[in-house]
């Protein structure tokens, strides 16, 4: 008799879960992911979700160059366990292609990660880096670079 009570308890939370998942997800789902990513636009002036990327305009092919993404680099962005960048990734598209490829992505922890990383990274044409920024608070922030190839 209890394992039946605690199976209806446990079956009963997770019927309410269920519907409001499906509430909560019902009006968008004919959003695409890139829809909801919050561009550099709506921070204009006051860039503190915006994950900038450092890289050189030009490269050579097959060599490798240093590529930063900082969340914050213009006005810092909150570091607490209440609000901090727990992720930046860095995706990579060349000219003439569709698929983009995922460089690196980093998982960042609150209070003591500085958001901000390094790395080296190879292209062999043209391509558009990609740099997403996550806020447990203020969702998804993106910025792209074009990268030329000599």
């Amino acid at each position: 008799m209890k394992r039946r009570k605690a199976f209806i308890h446990t079956a009963g939370f997770a019927g309410i879960s269920a519907v409001a998942a499906s509430n909560l997800f019902a009006a968008d789902l004919n959003k695409r992911f890139g829809e909801v990513i919050i561009p550099p636009s709506k921070e204009m002036g006051k860039e503190k979700h915006v994950p900038i990327i450092d890289a050189p305009s030009e490269v050579k092919a097959g060599e490798s160059f240093t590529v930063t993404v900082e969340v914050g680099k213009k006005v810092p962005h909150p570091n607490t366990v209440e609000h901090h960048i727990s992720m930046i990734q860095l995706c990579s598209l060349e000219e003439d292609s569709q698929y983009v490829a995922n460089v690196g992505t980093f998982n960042l922890g609150p209070t003591l990660a500085v958001p901000r990383v390094t790395l080296p990274v190879i292209i062999q044409k043209n391509s558009t880096l990609y740099a997403l920024g996550y806020c447990n608070i203020h969702g998804i922030w993106d910025y792209s670079i074009e990268v030329k190839v000599e």
